[in-house]
């Protein structure tokens, strides 16, 4: 350690060297506070902090540093004052320290180039406003010192990153994405750098050795130094030329690792992965590489004399194996096909040729690329060594297939683009065991032959794209997606193709469901642990309440999709998908904004509502069907005691009809967000906007609106109407499905009569009976989806009798049937004896007495006994109405609100 105390004398002196900066009151400053300088008793002039933003976009290694409690830095910064340190912040760790290793020339030379950007970097943020201006003389001090051994700065240097690398993980368990690129450039860069000094290096002594073939009298000693080992100098020329060809090998390992960690990523975007495309650095470091290859090339050629001929053709093979490499690895798809390809669909596709510029040029005609379908047996045999044999046969007719390069983007760049590829047909190979076609993996091989410098030298290219699935029908699309998924998500770089685990952790299931979720539905609202316990609980059937109890268990790609989930109908990935459709079809807007739980069991609802105000609610995907969402709310019980209950489950294409948001602003009953939230304020920005008055065509603009049948407490337990009728105007109840007569709707069914009727006994008010006794109840099962009413309202339901079409204050006014005028009933309602009416009750004029209709409860009577003779025969072959666990909702009259002016 230097005594920086004596090197800086005469100019002040460190204070806790070797410690945490303390400031004028020996108190303990944070880790980016400057140190205190002491100039004379008590004196001092403190450094301001600089402000480091909280939450930076890309988080530099510095960034995590800075935030970290001073304790745990304080044995990094004994070598070299921490204040100094602060100053150069970020700059730090975006110069190759930690890859100038040795003592050769060129570590020398970058060394020293190092330090005097260090000194001029202190000195630029010496001078900003506040810094104090001694700093600068303790920066020529630090000039001084290493100014005769740069390498000893670069070794502090090294060793602080190491240390402060350290404390970031032991804290943050891991280090900033950006610092690892970053760190990757660098070694690159400085690896290139070398290569070009060991090129000149072995260009000046095969000069000399050359020279001094020529005149002897020149001594190769007073050009360079002898080495060490006192070999001779040919022996020399031989070695330097091999460890440069070495260096190249190394450095064209980080270009094809940076290669494969492009086409990784490339893969892991097709899940939703964020993903840098551009190629042109890639292509940069590629044509670098050929430019040290040349220059090579030259040496080994110009020092043929110098060199022994066993040597000189290992060297050229060599070479030539790299060339060769770097060709066959700089040909990318770049724009891959669709991962699941369907039949008959058109689709495009593109690579490019890294190395095209450079070895093709601007010829007269460029050279073809084709494209062609390869099974995945196919695909392995191209990948090993020995390659294909007798080439490659088409494993399905692909037209449209062959394009040529071209250059674009100024001449820079190589590229062939297939914009109108089709798939007409596949031949399908043979699967394994239980291996489903949506398993079946495929691939497009896109090849081309070009000729390689003077001597016209044939080099083929090849490049495979991803694994892509072919269905032939959209039903087959689910499976085939989560055959994609699981390949993206869990394929390793190099593997043998197509092969990838059986069984993987559920922490990486978690995060590849996760990046999905997002990216699929366009949200920077990721699920969060308790929505992972919910999914664990669904794959594993296992209701263990510990997010812990699933972190070291793995899942099984039958356990994916493969096997049934215990009482469904559906696999996982199933069900898991057809949430993904209904979240990025209608409730992209609710889940960003954290409206929607979702991923929660119906019991633990139970468990969080149970003890809540009425009218608390929440939103959940349902468990029981696919791409299902229901609202879960409480209420009260006949008895006073809480219930959960759930409504029945919206669709997507129940919600095309109407929003989530307006179903919400409709049920009156639910009344706040879980756990406290008023349902306007959370939902007012999702209602939709009424209109007032009438529209630009001169309508008064229609409604629809929900409502929950267990909300519609029937009005009196007067008789009901069977549920389906006749058309008839028996003037409907606005707020229910079920059909009641009273006495002043009586003249608007029949006309009145001139002579008697048999007397009939009014039944009392507590013997009313229902007319269909045997139904579970008297009403149509119509679901929370608006009775699937998508179509338009002028035109017929094909699964519904009645459509309402006019308000409740016109069915008095007019005599007409209360039904669309394109609705017809006699198919189903008027061959039938609806209500049972006995026939030939009402047979002459002279049964009648004038002026006198029947009572309700002679209608009531009658309906009774023609129930009782033909109510089985025309009712009773229709199908009793399935229970439901869910509370189902119904279109009422007050659905089409034709009021001039609606309200909520």
């Amino acid at each position: 350690m230097h005594n920086w105390e004596e090197a800086g004398r005469g100019v002040g002196a460190w204070t806790g060297w070797g410690s945490p900066w303390k400031g004028p009151d020996g108190a303990l400053q944070a880790p980016h506070v400057s140190a205190s300088l002491v100039h004379g008793p008590r004196a001092h002039t403190t450094v301001p902090r600089t402000e480091m933003p909280s939450k930076p976009q890309i988080m530099s290694l510095w960034g995590l540093v800075s935030q970290m409690p001073p304790e745990k830095l304080q044995r990094l910064y004994v070598d070299f004052p921490h204040h100094l340190r602060h100053l150069l912040g970020d700059w730090l760790e975006n110069q190759p320290w930690e890859f100038l290793v040795g003592s050769d020339a060129f570590c020398c030379n970058m060394a020293s180039t190092l330090l005097s950007a260090t000194v001029q970097h202190l000195q630029a943020s010496a001078r900003k406003p506040g810094e104090g201006s001694t700093i600068l003389q303790h920066i020529n001090t630090l000039e001084s010192i290493y100014q005769r051994d740069p390498l000893k700065l670069v070794a502090i240097f090294r060793q602080i990153l190491q240390g402060e690398k350290k404390a970031v993980m032991e804290q943050f368990r891991h280090l900033p994405m950006s610092f690892h690129w970053k760190q990757e450039e660098l070694k690159f860069n400085t690896a290139l750098q070398r290569l070009r000094h060991r090129v000149g290096e072995s260009r000046l002594l095969r000069e000399a050795l050359q020279q001094k073939a020529e005149a002897s009298q020149v001594s190769l000693h007073s050009l360079i130094e002898t080495p060490a080992n006192g070999t001779g100098s040919t022996e020399a020329l031989a070695t330097l030329l091999q460890e440069t060809v070495g260096e190249l090998e190394a450095a064209q390992a980080l270009v094809l690792k940076r290669i494969q960690i492009w086409k990784r990523q490339q893969q892991l975007a097709g899940n939703g992965a964020p993903f840098d495309e551009n190629l042109t650095q890639l292509q940069e470091r590629c044509e670098s590489l050929v430019d040290i290859y040349f220059q090579l090339q030259q040496e080994v050629g110009a020092a043929g004399g110098e060199l022994e001929p066993k040597t000189r053709a290992t060297l050229i093979s060599r070479l030539d194996e790299v060339l060769q490499t770097l060709v066959t690895s700089s040909f990318l798809v770049e724009k891959q096909p669709p991962q699941v390809l369907k039949t008959q669909t058109k689709f495009q596709a593109g690579v490019r040729f890294l190395l095209g510029p450079r070895f093709l040029g601007t010829p007269a005609k460029f050279p073809l690329v084709r494209a062609d379908m390869v099974t995945e047996k196919q695909a392995r045999e191209l990948s090993s060594p020995q390659g294909p044999g007798a080439g490659v046969e088409s494993t399905g007719e692909i037209t449209n297939n062959t394009v040529p390069f071209e250059n674009m983007g100024s001449g820079n760049c190589c590229s062939a683009l297939f914009k109108n590829l089709l798939l007409k047909k596949i031949k399908r190979c043979e699967r394994k065991g239980t291996e489903s076609v949506t398993e079946e993996k495929c691939a497009v091989l896109f090849s081309t032959t070009f000729m390689l410098g003077p001597n016209k030298l044939p080099i083929q290219l090849q490049a495979l794209s991803l694994p892509l699935v072919v269905i032939v029908h959209g039903n087959q699309d689910n499976n085939a997606k989560a055959t994609i998924l699981w390949d993206n998500a869990f394929s390793e770089m190099d593997r043998v193709p197509f092969v990838v685990a059986e069984r993987v952790p559920w922490e990486k299931m978690c995060e590849t469901l996760n990046l999905k979720f997002m990216a699929e539905v366009g949200t920077n609202q990721g699920l969060l642990p308790e929505h992972f316990l919910f999914l664990a609980q669904k794959i594993f059937n296992d209701n263990s309440l510990s997010i812990e109890a699933f972190q070291h268990r793995s899942v099984s790609w039958s356990q994916f999709n493969k096997e049934i989930l215990l009482g469904r109908g559906f696999t996982f990935w199933q069900w898991f998908d057809g949430v993904l459709d209904l979240t990025k079809r209608c409730l992209k807007s609710y889940w960003s904004d954290r409206l929607i739980i979702g991923f929660i069991s119906k019991q633990y609802v139970t468990n969080l509502l149970l003890n809540e105000p009425d009218g608390t609610f929440l939103l959940r995907f349902s468990d029981s069907e696919i791409g299902g969402i229901t609202i879960a709310h409480v209420i009260r019980g006949q008895d006073g005691s809480p219930q959960i209950e759930n409504i029945q489950p919206f669709s997507a294409k129940d919600l095309s009809i109407r929003s989530l948001g307006d179903r919400i602003r409709d049920l009156a009953q639910l009344k706040n967000l879980y756990p406290k939230k008023p349902k306007d304020e959370a939902f007012r920005s999702h209602y939709k906007h009424e209109q007032i008055g009438k529209d630009g065509r001169g309508y008064v603009p229609a409604t629809i609106k929900m409502t929950v049948e267990r909300d519609q407490p029937l009005s009196t337990p007067e008789p009901q109407m069977p549920t389906m009728v006749p058309s008839y105007d028996l003037r409907m109840a606005p707020d229910s499905m079920n059909m009641q007569l009273s006495p002043d709707m009586v003249s608007q069914v029949y006309p009145p009569h001139s002579h008697s009727i048999p007397s009939f006994q009014a039944l009392p008010r507590e013997e009313s009976v229902n007319v269909l006794p045997a139904f579970q109840e008297p009403r149509l099962p119509m679901s929370s989806n608006l009775n699937q009413m998508s179509l338009p309202f002028d035109q017929p339901h094909p699964h519904r009798s009645l459509l309402l079409c006019q308000s409740q204050e016109h069915a008095i006014s007019s005599p007409e049937p209360l039904l669309c005028p394109d609705v017809t009933m006699e198919d189903s309602c008027l061959s039938q004896q609806v209500g049972g009416f006995p026939q030939g009750t009402w047979v002459g004029e002279d049964m009648f007495p004038p002026l006198l209709p029947p009572t309700e409860q002679d209608l009531t009577k009658l309906i009774l006994e023609g129930q009782a003779e033909s109510g089985r025969e025309s009712l009773g072959a229709q199908p009793l109405p399935q229970p439901s666990p869910y509370g189902q909702s119904v279109i009422s009259m007050s659905h089409l609100d034709l009021r001039p002016n609606p309200s909520w």
